[in-house]
């Protein structure tokens, strides 16, 4: 039996998707953007990146934002969305900081982005599971 979910979780899901859609127009700047405009550094960077972690990024920001409509539209499979967006951020994280070594390149900034992404989607995950198991979603 669905249950009423409260009011603050709609706005909630109506942020999780900006949010998320904001990451698709920087993800979407980093492939199509002008690598000219990039010092050497961050050039020989963004080359090296491997097709994996790419794809990892741009997965991670479409499984979000489906997700998120998903818990707007009140869908218990927004809590499979979530896992798979937290999935690919940890494997893009992978990259950019095991592999890639992007905090030699770009200082502290993408490390503290990336932890407020990790978080977020962290809180997704919790927030769509926690609806379903309360019967907010169908």
């Amino acid at each position: 039996m669905q249950g009423s979910a409260p009011k603050w979780f709609i706005a909630v899901s109506v942020v999780a998707l900006l949010w998320n859609l904001m990451g698709l127009v920087a993800i979407m700047g980093d492939i199509f953007g002008d690598p000219s405009k990039l010092t050497d550094a961050q050039r020989a960077l963004h080359d090296a990146t491997p097709l994996w972690a790419v794809a990892a990024s741009l997965g991670g920001v479409l499984a979000g934002s489906i997700g998120s409509l998903a818990l707007i539209l009140r869908r218990a499979w927004a809590a499979l969305a979530m896992i798979v967006s937290l999935i690919c951020v940890v494997v893009q994280d992978i990259w950019l900081f095991v592999l890639g070594d992007v905090q030699a390149v770009y200082g502290q900034v993408p490390v503290i982005m990336q932890s407020i992404v990790l978080v977020i989607a962290v809180a997704l995950v919790w927030l769509a599971r926690s609806a379903k198991a309360k019967g907010w979603l169908r």
